[in-house]
């Protein structure tokens, strides 16, 4: 086990265990769906109205659970279309939005604008690809990453953001399959023959953190999804793409899972289910190894 005086040379590797799990995770087969092309901005836009009124109990628990003093720096890796960049920058010096989609970045700006923000800074690109001596203009007070965590090798973007980071460091990551991720694997195989592989949870990224010696304080938080249609109908034209339904046989496969696992109101059909979300925080340590 991991302690404040290291980690036993004989423990696993939670870095090598993390690539194993995303191995898996990317072998799962993938299936084009072209909403999620956040490079659209047509698409960007769709999500950013949808996430204001989904994500706003999250996003007011995250802000509300940073020390977040008011000539704070802010980096948030992951931005999305701002998330929370937007509300965050009412209340630091300033945030760099940072994002692999330029459709979410330019979302940011556009409601940025309108909101007559004037100190978010956007940056696009992967961040196992960025300079932070190019790229970025640190060291920042806090590094914010939600539910954000794609990169294939966690040690490098870890020890990443120790570097560029002067205050501390909060992420945010699944601990358990979110609710989607159980719908995956309960109809992967189904329709395709072959398992579906979830991507790798928190332990991972304590573990990694640990053998890093740096030991983030974790808290554990809800993690709640819901998915509204007028009908079935509407359902099924939904999740089709998203599970790669092509043929009548598949189709009957998703109409009976979604008949069982959907509850309707006046309002018509729902889905959802809970989770749980690690928040991870550690005050940086430059020169981690």
């Amino acid at each position: 086990m991991c302690g404040p005086g290291g980690c036993d040379p004989a423990d696993t590797d939670w870095n090598e265990v993390w690539k194993a799990q995303m191995r898996r995770h990317d072998a799962t087969k993938n299936f084009h769906d072209p909403s999620h092309n956040w490079d659209n901005k047509e698409n960007a836009e769709r999500y950013y109205r949808s996430s204001q009124g989904e994500f706003d109990a999250r996003v007011n628990q995250t802000i509300a659970g940073l020390e977040i003093p008011p000539d704070a720096r802010v980096l948030d890796i992951g931005s999305g279309p701002g998330t929370l960049a937007i509300p965050l920058s009412s209340r630091v010096k300033e945030v760099t939005a940072l994002d692999s989609s330029e459709g979410m970045l330019a979302i940011l700006r556009d409601h940025a604008d309108r909101a007559g923000i004037r100190n978010i800074r956007t940056v696009c690109g992967l961040w196992e690809e960025i300079d932070p001596a190019r790229d970025l203009a640190g060291p920042y007070d806090i590094i914010v990453s939600s539910l954000a965590l794609t990169m294939f090798d966690l040690k490098r973007a870890l020890r990443k953001m120790n570097d560029v980071c002067s205050g501390y460091v909060a992420i945010y990551w699944f601990a358990d399959m979110p609710f989607w991720e159980r719908n995956n694997a309960g109809l992967w195989e189904l329709l395709h023959g072959s398992p579906y592989y979830p991507s790798p949870k928190a332990d991972c990224v304590f573990g990694v953190l640990c053998q890093m010696g740096l030991f983030p304080d974790v808290t554990m938080l809800p993690l709640d999804k819901t998915y509204r249609f007028g009908d079935l109908s509407e359902a099924l034209a939904y999740f089709r793409p998203k599970f790669g339904v092509t043929t009548p046989e598949q189709e009957a496969i998703l109409r009976d899972y979604i008949s069982r696992s959907a509850r309707t109101d006046a309002n018509g059909v729902i889905l959802s289910g809970d989770s749980v979300l690690a928040k991870l925080v550690w005050h940086a340590k430059p020169g981690s190894s």
